[in-house]
């Protein structure tokens, strides 16, 4: 029924001897690839040695009961519990998101409604900044073009996790679904009249991973400074220190301003361009992360939003998974797990569907 488990127990196995040897760890870069490996099996060959005991248990209740009826609930017992297990398996052996265990670079980039769609984009990165804190994720501030009301125009964060995160914990694996426009309909700060308005935000978000090595040929790159823009305190838009990158090849830009000097500039605007290569590569190459990630702005259009958030009624909806929640106050606090997994059991169903 399960052919594979056994090559992946083995697999398993074999992954956690190197992990005991001292002689792997003088390479940190293989030690962690190693670690995350065993870590993305252990659920489901544990699973799989949990189905194949109760097997071993069944079989004995079985006989038992042949020769004492006291046995035959045990065994309706033991028969109830593996269908269970057998189901969790089944689910841990559809084909995961290789970039799952990622880090992730997040941008969110402000869009129709002015001012007021400055504001909800610091609202929606404020939303990010604390669910990371939930999960014990740091986060790091890459890029941010302010509006002149404290909103963001544009802003970019690095999500990384703590230590090795346990299969389906890492910040991509969590955070993949947020890509696409926000909508928000509130009052805005800027409005008089008391009338509610409706406007939005574009969210992107791609993986940011030591696994996946990508090369950019410096001849590639055209490097551009200009000075920085919006407010900003002493020294900030007198020098020419922000940095624009054009990767050739793909036509993909990339402007970082938030640092003072051009080198560190350049270096967060060389971690998003390589992130979104990353991206851009594994779209290619892989139809369902293209179909994922097709989901994702564009352009922050109000006509492609994935998700609502409705002031007046305290209400967040998720269009695409027809999640519907009162308690939007909460979720901008942090508590964004429930909309996220919402998202993650869709995804889950669709997978199962695709492998029967």
């Amino acid at each position: 029924m399960f052919e594979r488990c056994d090559e992946l127990a083995a697999e398993y196995d074999q992954l956690e001897h190197r992990l005991s040897d001292p002689a792997l760890h003088a390479d940190q870069v293989e030690a962690r690839r190693v670690g995350k490996r065993h870590a993305m099996l252990r659920p489901t060959v544990e699973t799989y040695r949990r189905w194949l005991q109760l097997g071993e248990d069944l079989g004995a209740a079985e006989e038992l009961a042949q020769l004492d009826d006291s046995f035959a609930a045990e065994a309706r017992a033991l028969t109830d519990e593996r269908d269970q297990v057998a189901e969790q398996l089944a689910a841990l052996l559809v084909p995961r998101d290789p970039l799952d265990d990622s880090d992730v670079i997040l941008e969110i980039k402000a869009g129709e409604g002015g001012e007021e769609s400055a504001l909800f984009a610091a609202d929606l990165a404020r939303m990010y900044q604390r669910y990371a804190e939930t999960r014990g994720w740091r986060v790091e501030v890459l890029d941010a073009v302010e509006s002149d009301l404290g909103g963001y125009k544009d802003l970019a964060l690095a999500v990384k996790s703590a230590g090795l995160p346990q299969p389906g914990t890492a910040p991509f694996a969590r955070l993949k679904f947020e890509g696409g426009v926000h909508r928000v309909q509130r009052v805005p700060v800027t409005e008089s009249q008391g009338r509610i308005h409706t406007s939005a935000a574009g969210v992107l978000v791609f993986p940011e991973t030591e696994d996946v090595e990508v090369e950019i040929d410096p001849a590639d790159v055209r490097v551009d400074v200009f000075r920085s823009s919006g407010p900003g305190g002493q020294s900030v838009n007198t020098t020419d220190s922000a940095v624009r990158l054009t990767h050739l090849p793909t036509g993909i830009v990339v402007s970082c301003q938030n640092q003072k000097s051009q080198l560190q500039n350049k270096e967060q605007a060389m971690r998003i361009l390589r992130a979104r290569l990353v991206a851009a590569a594994e779209e290619k190459a892989a139809e369902e992360a293209s179909a994922m990630r097709k989901s994702q702005v564009r352009t922050v259009d109000r006509s492609e939003r994935i998700r609502t958030y409705n002031f007046p009624e305290n209400r967040i909806a998720d269009h695409r998974t027809g999640f519907k929640a009162y308690n939007l106050d909460a979720v901008l606090e942090g508590e964004l797990d429930p909309v996220v997994q919402s998202c993650i059991d869709a995804d889950q169903a669709a997978r199962l569907a695709g492998a029967e």
